[in-house]
């Protein structure tokens, strides 16, 4: 376990782990530091040791964090990249404005309307018709 690199867990698997106050909160704290001991979270979280070793367990499983041992105490390090894939992952499934066949320049489309695009990457309504929007054709994300 110390070390070692666990390959890249499918981003239900990530977010599983994520899904926890308790995990998330391990996650919060490794995020403000290079690297976290395990002494650390036992004054700050409000479980037991092996419920705190049972969570990192988890999050290594997920290859959320990576773990060292030096003599009998653990550190553990968040690991940014796979944090930086999962954002990755969730930005391929929000539609970015895009610009339509044989649409003009500076104009795109988004939920069945054609928007025009600034100067400074601001996209507004192109039309007072868009400007009320079509909410049937509009992407729709939930979390």
């Amino acid at each position: 376990m110390a070390g070692d690199r666990e390959p890249t867990m499918p981003t239900t698997e990530i977010f599983k782990a994520l899904g926890d106050p308790i995990r998330w909160s391990i996650v919060s704290q490794m995020a403000l530091v290079d690297e976290l001991a395990c002494l650390t979270l036992e004054e700050t979280l409000p479980v037991s040791k092996p419920t705190i070793s049972y969570h990192t367990k988890i999050l290594h499983h997920a290859g959320l964090i990576s773990v060292r041992k030096e003599g009998r105490n653990y550190f553990y390090s968040l690991r940014r990249d796979v944090l930086h894939g999962l954002l990755d992952s969730l930005w391929e499934l929000s539609p970015a404005p895009r610009k339509g066949a044989g649409q003009k320049e500076g104009y795109v489309l988004r939920g069945g309307g054609q928007y025009l695009v600034d100067g400074a990457g601001q996209v507004a309504p192109a039309s007072p018709a868009d400007a009320a929007g079509n909410l049937d054709d509009a992407p729709v994300l939930t979390w």
